[in-house]
């Protein structure tokens, strides 16, 4: 009972508060300028708050929802992933002029050699009706005078555990672009001294680009497997704006030879 007279209350305390500003917003332009003086820091303050609440609101409850792990993956896949920066918001949402070796969260990190950068990262939203990842990131690149341009993905310890040369590890992404360019993807896996390296162009005439990466062919030491990375690698990426709306990885067992 005590529950519903608070609640009560504090509806009543609501709508009080309501007319009371509405009457002062009618009645502004006759009010006494020292009572709108403070009327007004009254409702800057009330305004900043009203905006967090509205910003964290709309992207709780846009689509697809924050955290999302939820795509598409081969039926008999033993690991699936999607990296942070698109499944969740980043502490930092941008940054311009980013310099070489500049990270994205824990996992994703800058790589190029730029005498001048000119070039702009930024996690962006996905509200798209067709988007199922939460977050994208978008590349803004100007003026470039270096030689290569890289994101590099490093995958988590659980992809690499159990991996055999039998596996294949497929990589997703949606791509969008300015202008044409070419992408690489090139998966690194470190056994002991060494780095097993496979290169795969993504096919950028669909925006939904799958690519896989076999590794049957590969000279890998199963027993000796550390970790693994993929580098993205953009060439001629000058005056281009590049955005990735989702990225996942998958790793399924191949059909026997």
């Amino acid at each position: 009972m005590a529950g519903k007279t608070i609640r009560y209350i504090e509806r009543l305390a609501h709508r009080r508060a309501m007319r009371r500003w509405a009457r002062a917003a009618r009645t502004a332009k006759e009010t006494d300028l020292g009572e709108l003086r403070a009327l007004r820091s009254s409702a800057r303050l009330l305004r900043s708050h009203l905006d967090g609440l509205i910003h964290v609101g709309d992207e709780r409850l846009a689509l697809p929802a924050i955290g999302s792990t939820n795509f598409a993956r081969p039926h008999n896949a033993d690991w699936a992933w999607r990296p942070e920066l698109w499944r969740g918001s980043l502490p930092e949402a941008g940054a311009s002029s980013v310099q070489t070796k500049s990270m994205f969260g824990s996992e994703v990190t800058v790589f190029h050699d730029c005498a001048l950068s000119e070039l702009t990262l930024r996690q962006i939203r996905n509200q798209r009706e067709r988007d199922i990842a939460p977050y994208g990131l978008r590349m803004d690149v100007f003026k470039f005078d270096g030689s290569f341009l890289s994101l590099v993905i490093d995958l988590p310890p659980d992809a690499v555990q159990g991996l055999r040369k039998t596996h294949l590890l497929g990589m997703n992404t949606i791509v969008e672009m300015e202008n044409p360019l070419e992408i690489f993807g090139r998966l690194n896996i470190r056994h002991g001294p060494n780095t097993e390296q496979i290169v795969r162009e993504l096919p950028l005439n669909e925006q939904d680009v799958t690519v896989e990466f076999d590794l049957a062919y590969s000279k890998l030491n199963e027993k000796r497997i550390e970790k693994a990375w993929i580098d993205l690698i953009f060439e001629g990426p000058e005056m281009n704006q590049i955005t990735l709306r989702d990225l996942t990885f998958s790793r399924r067992p191949r059909a026997a030879l």
